[in-house]
């Protein structure tokens, strides 16, 4: 139960890896796909989190190794926590930046296309807001955690 196959240094090397690989690819599928998790989603990153067990404690299924591994990943965590609270150039690499996906009632297609959001998701935020057109958009903003923030212009009496 509590004796190791591979050593407690090979642990804590397998999972480094794995998390920055998964962070790596996290980051190319874009903000929309972490934010906004549908039922496919949730069900890849369940069979996902299946796919790297082994790689994170090889054939090891002691407590300890189970153990030293969760401990691993939770420092990992607070490194990260730790490193966006103190440095704005590390927050931008690991948490992202808001990216403008309308200005001024004009829509930004190539930040669109980048983020890969459709025009459906678009009108469903302005919905969410009330707003029926476009034009009434000042700006509407990716953030960080995938939603979609919509600014309206304000309105004349």
């Amino acid at each position: 139960m509590f004796n190791l196959s591979i050593s407690v240094p090979e642990i804590i090397a397998r999972v480094i890896i794995v998390y920055i690989f998964l962070f790596v690819l996290l980051r190319i599928l874009g903000k929309r796909h972490v934010g906004d998790l549908g039922p496919f989603d949730i069900i890849v990153l369940l069979i996902l989190s299946e796919c790297v067990q082994n790689a994170l404690i090889g054939d090891d299924k002691s407590v300890l190794g189970g153990l030293v591994a969760a401990g691993t990943l939770f420092g990992l965590s607070q490194i990260a926590a730790w490193l966006t609270w103190h440095s704005k150039t590390a927050e931008r690499f690991l948490e992202g930046t808001p990216r403008i996906l309308v200005r001024n009632g004009q829509v930004c297609a190539d930040v669109l296309a980048k983020e890969r959001i459709n025009n459906k998701e678009l009108m469903e935020a302005r919905r969410k807001e009330g707003c029926s057109s476009l034009l009434s958009v000042r700006y509407a903003v990716l953030e960080n955690d995938g939603s979609i923030s919509i600014g309206l212009r304000a309105q004349r009496s």
